[in-house]
């Protein structure tokens, strides 16, 4: 299954950095995440970019147990 990889208030928002969670697709992970941990969890996901293997993808891209599912929410900072 692929991993999902979790930062900021992504991370907070489901209590881990990384999960195991089954999907074939980006958007059936991200529905299985979002059942597992929560509203809190899903509610983030409209504002983050979702990377597979370091990089952009569409929405309904093949996965592999191999693949790395990574949710980046937006960074804020700096003056």
């Amino acid at each position: 299954m692929p991993v999902l990889r979790l930062f900021a208030q992504a991370r907070v928002a489901a209590g881990t950095g990384r999960a195991v969670i089954a999907g074939d697709t980006p958007v059936a992970v991200l529905e299985a995440a979002s059942a597992e941990f929560g509203p809190s969890f899903a509610a983030t996901l409209p504002y983050c970019t979702i990377w597979v293997n370091g990089e952009s993808v569409a929405e309904d891209f093949p996965l592999t147990d191999d693949d790395e599912v990574a949710v980046c929410p937006p960074v804020s900072g700096g003056n």
